[in-house]
């Protein structure tokens, strides 16, 4: 890091130290902050307001998986919650040491990884709105949006990790760590973006036929399209922060990062409350007598292959 532009009159370091890195030595007492990995100490009131807000968001999507019984679009909604909430933790760690290697860690691999849990939510209830509503007018079966996106994020979150773990442990030297989670990242875009062509296209389908849907309905879709496109967009910020790197002007700008991450994912989290399967998915009878419903692969079997 010690090859990154510093402004004018910013202190030299002391020898022998460290900045980024498992064997990193440096803290704010020896080493000016400009020679963190960030550049700046991580706003203690805007990460705090984050694990705030990510906490309601996780308190609300239990209590709304509980009172509809969607356990698995609840469950995927809580652990992204608590990932981002682990991650911003780890960025309250970097306000008090920005040169803290494990809390670096801490925070890129959970505020990275939260959106995927969020995608797969969307996946499997696109794919029981099909099954529900029309499944006739779908290009291809309903369980293929979860056969097929869901082991997509899962290809492009083990590139990310595989990328940043290398990355890092190298100090950034590694370029191969650094391509790796370009296609992870790459992969995840190009994923999220192929599903709204197929989200859109069957959205289109379905309303020319003609339904007279509910309000509710409406709401559903809009916000659950509201939140992809959220999520769009911050994966499309963090891919051309990764294509400049750890080095990149990118990387040092905290206002786009608290925008266009963290903003983007609490508000595809928060929308997801009014896209939310309980508005207009409701439990059979049988389900309602013995407070369980079934999986989502369950729910899709009698779909006719």
């Amino acid at each position: 890091m010690s090859s990154t532009p510093l402004p004018p009159g910013v202190p030299r370091p002391p020898q022998n130290v460290v900045f980024f890195g498992p064997k990193a030595n440096c803290t704010l007492d020896i080493c000016p902050v400009q020679y963190s990995v960030y550049g700046y100490r991580p706003s203690l009131a805007a990460n705090v307001a984050f694990i705030a807000l990510n906490a309601v968001a996780a308190l609300v999507h239990t209590y709304l998986g509980f009172r509809w019984k969607q356990w698995w679009f609840m469950g995927c909604m809580i652990v992204g919650a608590v990932n981002s909430i682990i991650g911003y933790v780890g960025r309250v760690m970097m306000y008090y040491n920005p040169f803290n290697f494990s809390a670096f860690m801490l925070q890129i691999i959970c505020i990275t990884t939260g959106p995927v849990y969020y995608c797969a939510a969307i996946y499997i209830t696109l794919a029981l709105s099909i099954k529900y509503l029309s499944p006739e007018l779908s290009r291809f079966r309903p369980q293929l949006f979860y056969y097929i996106f869901i082991p997509c994020d899962i290809v492009s979150l083990v590139l990310q990790a595989a990328g940043g773990g290398l990355s890092t442990s190298s100090s950034g030297q590694s370029q191969i760590g650094v391509s790796l989670a370009l296609a992870g990242m790459s992969f995840q875009v190009f994923t999220i973006v192929l599903f709204c062509a197929f989200f859109a296209d069957y959205l289109i389908r379905y309303f020319r036929s003609g339904p007279n849907e509910a309000t509710r309905w409406k709401l559903f879709f809009g916000f659950m399209a509201l939140a992809v496109l959220l999520t769009l967009v911050r994966c499309s910020y963090r891919l051309a922060e990764l294509h400049e790197g750890y080095s990149g002007g990118l990387v040092r700008e905290e206002g786009l990062f608290i925008a266009l991450e963290g903003g983007m994912v609490l508000a595809a989290a928060y929308c997801l409350m009014i896209g939310h399967p309980g508005l207009v998915f409701k439990p059979q009878p049988k389900d309602r007598a013995s407070g369980e419903s079934e999986s989502p692969m369950q729910e899709l079997q009698d779909y006719p292959h």
